[in-house]
């Protein structure tokens, strides 16, 4: 894959896991934090960073019909291109510090592991288009699968496409993620999110900041 260089005075941190895992709060806090202390900070997600993003995250995760999962990967695959033309890139360029919930990591462990999607298909339209940045820092949030529904079901909110999957779907994904910090080592850490909140964010926040420049963003 032909990656986008991220701009030297800006940093593009993404945020991974599976259903539950603590993700969303993890980036509030670290977003909070940053902001701050003076750093200019952008908060997006995938899919539904941008306006056209949201049609597009509707149609994946609000519809109770089911979906082949080759349109799945594309639909997923344009809202990406969108969200960097139009999210990403530039607020790397004017030295912004980004930071997604969700990015490339995903549709690899979701559309490859979990829907089982030939090799082939994910390497034409995943692995096979340039122009996207690469992630300075991914953090990986890891629980068990059943940690992560449990906390889905404590918030008693409606389940999501994706949430209603089976758990061996789920099993799939997570394994998925765990091979690809194995194998990226350099731009992946894994933080274990089945304990305590405080634990999690003080280590989520300790690995942001060793990313960036003691000095303030102004």
């Amino acid at each position: 894959m032909a990656w986008v260089k991220t701009p030297s005075r800006g940093r593009f941190i993404t945020f991974e896991g599976i259903e539950g895992c603590g993700k969303s709060t993890c980036i509030r806090h670290v977003a909070g934090r940053l902001r701050r202390s003076g750093r200019r900070v952008v908060v997006t997600r995938e899919p539904g960073g941008t306006p056209d993003g949201l049609f597009i995250r509707k149609l994946l995760l609000e519809s109770s019909d089911a979906m082949d999962p080759r349109t799945e990967l594309v639909l997923y695959c344009v809202d990406r291109w969108i969200h960097s033309a139009r999210v990403i890139l530039p607020r790397l360029r004017r030295g912004g510090i980004v930071l997604s919930d969700r990015y490339y990591d995903s549709t690899m462990a979701y559309q490859g592991a979990g829907r089982k999607l030939p090799s082939s298909f994910l390497r034409e339209w995943v692995l096979g288009v340039g122009n996207l940045p690469r992630p300075d820092l991914t953090l990986l949030l890891d629980c068990p699968v059943e940690t992560g529904f449990r906390r889905l079901r404590s918030r008693g909110f409606s389940r999501d496409r994706m949430e209603r999957e089976a758990l061996s779907f789920h099993r799939r994904v997570r394994a998925a993620y765990l091979e690809r910090a194995r194998r990226d080592p350099e731009r992946f850490r894994v933080i274990d999110s089945s304990r305590s909140l405080s634990k999690v964010l003080l280590d989520v926040e300790g690995t942001v900041e060793n990313l960036l420049p003691s000095s303030r963003r102004r």
